[in-house]
């Protein structure tokens, strides 16, 4: 909402429909209250209409943004323990967690691009439902439509910080971005002089790496390999490349109840209170805290450019079309691109080093195959994705792991029933304890 309020002059935006499933009945309702709020409180007339019905919202609308988690927080909390009491790192987007946040979500994007088919056919889809990458791939490569960006707030994080990291202000530095969400590389310029930065501040995150996100632990890089590279990863890729000392942070928290799902949902109970707040018609400085920081400007700025075909350079995920020549050309890639009337129009990144590479098309390979576990219910399929993952131990270890995720969340994964059954019946059971309560009492 605060996005749209000050971009109302470029963007005149005339209703917005906020949608939930009847479990979040009350969150839109204390939410929708607030955003009515924030319109009331501008100069502005716009109305914020509250449904269940995604249809009802969908019809004649010109943008769709998604941002949904199927399963809520309690999912996340059983997406993040369940690997970690296997000992193998337990998040939201990456590992075994990441992989289960899709084949949970696939099927549900895939049912919302249908209806936007039949009731919006030339309305653009934002997205920002995590994993947006695979999720992003699953709406353009497998539903086929094109008409579609990811977006993720991880670039917009970087290019805000990296430029103090070396004294200078915003727009004194230029940046290229290239790879998968949550496993982009980028390179960065002088703006100025053209001189490229990159080793300057790969020096200067061994100092304190400002371009982190505040939700994963700020473990250093190996400098020497930063600048084997020449390009610098994301914060997410610590979780890759720092595997043994991240892994030490999740198991400490993991014992504590102090994981990240389960601090979130804390944080989300705080902040609903404040929402009901009628006097409350601002974004309260708790939502910090939440995570999703810059997401209202990635969103609400995609849109702004695509209106007005503003041209406006952003890091987003859409289609190759050669800019990584490294991939397939249809490949969903996170990448800088030019954002006009057109959709996301990538700008060339050329060949990553050979060590880059092979990891960006090892995890490309890990996503389109368990999208396809997501839409078909192929056991064998997903058992495959973990295999190859780098965050999830092969072998027995993988399959018990997968098996065990797989009852966890067979609320949420009607197109695995009959494995599921299978498995319950040979006395497979959830055996972290916070997992399991949640799971025999239906969440």
């Amino acid at each position: 909402m605060q996005g749209f309020i000050k971009r109302y002059n470029t963007l005149p935006i005339r209703e917005i429909w906020l949608v939930d499933i009847e479990d979040g009945k009350e969150k839109l309702e204390i939410v929708g209250a607030l955003a009515q709020r924030m319109w009331d409180a501008s100069p502005y007339d716009v109305k914020v209409h509250l449904t269940l019905d995604r249809r009802e919202a969908l019809k004649d609308a010109d943008f769709v943004t998604t941002q949904f988690r199927v399963g809520l927080l309690n999912a996340r909390i059983k997406d993040e323990r369940i690997p970690l009491s296997h000992g193998m790192l337990g998040q939201e987007t990456n590992g075994a967690g990441g992989m289960f946040k899709l084949l949970r979500t696939a099927p549900v994007i895939k049912g919302i691009v249908e209806d936007m088919k039949e009731l919006c056919p030339n309305a653009w889809l934002i997205n920002f439902t995590n994993p947006s990458g695979m999720i992003t791939e699953t709406v353009i490569r497998q539903c086929g439509w094109k008409r579609c960006i990811g977006l993720c707030n991880v670039p917009v994080n970087i290019m805000l910080q990296e430029p103090a990291m070396l004294g200078l202000k915003e727009g004194d530095l230029n940046f290229e971005f290239a790879g998968l969400n949550h496993f982009h590389f980028h390179r960065v310029y002088n703006a100025h002089t053209g001189e490229n930065v990159t080793h300057q501040i790969a020096y200067k995150m061994m100092e304190d790496d400002k371009s982190n996100m505040q939700n994963i632990q700020n473990e250093k890089f190996l400098l020497d390999h930063l600048l084997a590279m020449d390009c610098l990863p994301c914060g997410y890729h610590r979780y890759y490349y720092l595997t043994d000392e991240m892994m030490k942070k999740e198991l400490e928290d993991f014992a504590k109840h102090e994981t990240r799902a389960e601090s979130v949902k804390e944080v989300e109970r705080q902040l609903f209170e404040l929402y009901k707040d009628p006097a409350l018609h601002e974004m309260p400085e708790l939502l910090g805290k939440r995570g999703g920081k810059y997401y209202s400007d990635a969103a609400c700025e995609t849109i702004n450019a695509i209106y007005n075909n503003s041209g406006k350079v952003m890091v987003v995920s859409t289609e190759n079309r050669g800019a990584l020549p490294d991939l397939p050309e249809d490949a969903i890639v996170e990448v800088s691109a030019r954002i006009t009337r057109h959709g996301a129009e990538p700008l060339a990144f050329g060949h990553m080093e050979p060590a880059v590479r092979g990891m960006v098309q090892l995890m490309k390979a890990m996503e389109e195959t368990i999208i396809e576990a997501a839409l078909t219910g192929n056991y064998n399929k997903a058992l495959e994705a973990f295999e190859i993952n780098p965050l999830v131990k092969h072998g027995k270890c993988a399959q018990e792991l997968l098996d065990e995720m797989l009852v966890a969340h067979k609320k949420y994964l009607p197109q695995f029933a009959e494995k599921i059954a299978e498995l319950e019946a040979k006395g497979v059971t959830v055996q972290d304890e916070t997992a399991r309560k949640l799971c025999e009492q239906g969440l």
